[in-house]
């Protein structure tokens, strides 16, 4: 129930960014790793690079426009919310009303005052539409752009690498140093150490993919 709307600078997390980043990787990894080293020539490995980056546009751009679908949500929800604590009439009930919005580590520490400080601010506040600011489509750009982008460092081995199994180890060790470089990004964000949040992602991502794979993705 905060004024601002919530979600605009989510591209901005480290957290997203990662995540939307490893995804891409992952994507582009089950693609490259269906490739047959033994007998991929240069048409089979450019159908591949062309498939990677295809696959990971239209990922990129399903969590774009999801972006945008979740930062809509977000704000019906909390306009929603303002609305519905200006019909209490009770202070208790209003106090109980905040108290459940709040995050839990916030909400069980809060004192009544507090709480009643937090209510009579969010009265009086103006009642917001529901709109897609530039914020908001910048935000799902970054999403696309990080999505796709993460394709690259997986396919630019097999566009200047003619052997495809010397293409497929670099490929494969450029994955692995984009997910713990990633990873790395992580355990800086969290206060740990980011060394092992490197090492930790990169061995997730290798068994997803390896899962991926087995799976038939």
């Amino acid at each position: 129930m905060a004024e601002e709307t919530p979600g605009r600078a989510r591209v901005l997390d480290p957290v997203e960014r990662a995540s939307e980043a490893i995804f891409g990787v992952l994507m582009a990894v089950s693609i490259t790793g269906s490739i047959s080293v033994a007998t991929a020539g240069s048409e089979e490995t450019r159908t591949m690079v062309f498939a990677a980056l295809g696959c990971n546009v239209a990922w990129g751009l399903t969590d774009a426009v999801m972006y945008l679908v979740s930062a809509v949500t977000e704000q019906n929800r909390r306009i929603m919310l303002l609305q519905r604590l200006r019909e209490i009439a009770d202070a208790r009930a209003a106090h109980e009303f905040v108290a459940a919005a709040l995050p839990s580590r916030f909400a069980g520490g809060a004192s009544a005052e507090t709480l009643e400080a937090i209510r009579k601010r969010l009265v009086v506040i103006p009642v917001p539409r529901v709109a897609l600011g530039a914020s908001d489509f910048a935000g799902a750009l970054g999403v696309f752009l990080i999505v796709v982008l993460a394709t690259f460092p997986v396919v630019i081995p097999f566009l200047f690498i003619r052997d495809a199994a010397l293409a497929m180890r670099v490929s494969n060790a450029l994955a692995i140093a984009t997910l713990y470089a990633y990873g790395h990004l992580l355990g800086r964000h969290a206060g740990g150490r980011p060394w092992r949040y490197g090492l930790s992602i990169a061995a997730i991502g290798v068994g997803l993919v390896a899962v991926i794979m087995a799976l038939g993705g």
